[in-house]
This record gives structure tokens, sequence and C-alpha cells, in this order.
């Protein structure tokens, strides 16, 4: 009897090529399937909800794979992480497995993704305990004037502007349910102004989240309009966009299929 498994996973994504698996680098793809294969003695594939680029954290990515053998759920949490401690895969982790139906599949049966970028403003000093976990930015940013502007994003448009050239989806056309700029400055322990951005969809286009941040920024800074987003949204145009932010500061935070 087959099982289909899903697993719930968290990573640092600075110590890996992305999630999905390439010759000659380590991805997490790779980690995981090689920590799977090592104690179920199965090769497998795992389809995953969303691939993360280098440099991408993970705090509920998931994943699911088919075993031939029968397990529990605690077997294979605490079997995965064993391996992935032995084979040396620093960094990641399955938070949780779950048996599933065989109709289940990470990707095509997610309802919703949500990611959150992190960043660390207002700050002369360099990072130390933070960095590559935080974008930093030594300039105090105006929260309102952003969310401002991201709210001209909200809804079905066709974000262009927003992907990257080598993005290979189908359609530029993508449905932003929310984009929430959160002011946490008094949950900061770096010195600072510490900002959330969440971002909500179904799906999203290659580099979308990282491309909205690294336009939102200058309105943060004084330097454009919150308005500006509007015309670079209807410009479908990527090069009248801002810079893409960094990856370091980008979390994939969960998935929803219900």
């Amino acid at each position: 009897m087959t099982q289909r498994w899903k697993i719930t996973t968290e990573y640092d994504g600075t110590l890996y090529s992305g999630w999905q698996k390439q010759d000659n680098v380590i991805s997490v793809q790779t980690a995981l399937e090689k920590a799977i294969a090592a104690f179920s003695g199965q090769e497998v594939n795992l389809a995953v909800a969303g691939r993360t680029d280098a440099g991408v954290h993970a705090l509920g990515q998931v994943a699911h794979f088919d075993s031939e053998k029968e397990f529990t759920a605690r077997t294979v949490r605490n079997a995965i992480n064993a391996k992935l401690y032995e084979l040396k895969y620093d960094g990641v982790v399955v938070r949780q497995a779950e048996e599933v139906s065989d109709d289940f599949h990470a990707r095509f049966s997610a309802k919703h993704r949500v990611y959150c970028y992190r960043i660390l403003a207002d700050r002369s000093a360099p990072l130390v305990l933070a960095e590559n976990r935080y974008l930093h930015n030594r300039n105090k940013l105006d929260v309102d004037a952003m969310q401002e502007a991201a709210n001209h994003l909200l809804g079905h448009h066709d974000f262009t502007s927003f992907r990257a050239t080598a993005c290979q989806g189908n359609s530029p056309m993508r449905t932003l349910e929310r984009v929430h700029i959160r002011d946490a400055s008094d949950e900061n322990f770096y010195h600072g102004q510490y900002l959330e951005i969440w971002v909500e969809a179904k799906s999203f286009l290659y580099n979308q989240v990282r491309n909205i941040v690294g336009s939102l920024i200058p309105v943060g800074e004084g330097k454009w309009k919150p308005e500006k987003l509007k015309e670079i949204l209807e410009a479908c145009d990527r090069t009248k966009g801002g810079k893409t932010a960094p990856p370091y500061g980008l979390y994939f935070m969960r998935v929803d299929y219900d």
C-alpha cells in the first residue's frame, strides 16, 4: 500500500542554492530527498508548494512524496531529521509530517501562499547577528506611505512590471489578495526600525515579492510618491520598477489548502 506524505519544512536559505535540485550544487530538495532515501531505502522525487531562490528562507514550506513502505507520522518526521543531521545538511528540518490522500498535491492543491519580507531600517551600523536574515536599510522608512503605495497593487492585475525577465509563467496576470506592512519596532532587539511586509496570493510570479519590496523602499525613503506604484503597475514594463530586493529578507511563511 502506498502512503502519501505531506511534510512541512523550515530552512535557512543562505546555506543552499535554492529549493530545486541542480547539478553541482546543494539544494534544499537534494538534502531532503537524500535524507528520505537514507531512512526509507526508497528514491523519491519531492513535489513542492513553491520553489524558493538561493538565500530565501522558509518557515512553512510544504512538499509531498509517496512511500511504498508504511510508517507513522512521527517516524517520518524524526527519521528525516536524524538523517539530515547525519548527512550534515545543516539548516533544514521537517517540522511536521502528515499522511494525506492520494489526490493531495503540494503545489496544485494549494489555495493560498503567504510570504513575509523583513527589513531592519534606521540603523547606521552593519548587521552582525541579523546578517542574512533581514534587509538592512540605513534610512528610516515611512510605513504609511509604503502601505498607501502597496494598496495600488491589490486585486487582479498584469504584474509584468514586477516579474523577473527570466520568469517562465504562462501569464503575468495574478491576484494579489493582501499586502500588509507592519511596523514591529517594539519587538526589535537589533536597534532601529523593524518592518515586516506580508504578501498573500494564490500564486506568485518569479521574483514578484522581491520586486514589489524593491519598489516600496524608495516610497518609504521619500524618493517616490505612493502613486508611483500605480504608474509602474500600469506600465507593464519591468525596467520601470525598483531594484529587486535581496533574497535573504524573504521568508516563505505558510501554505493554505482549505
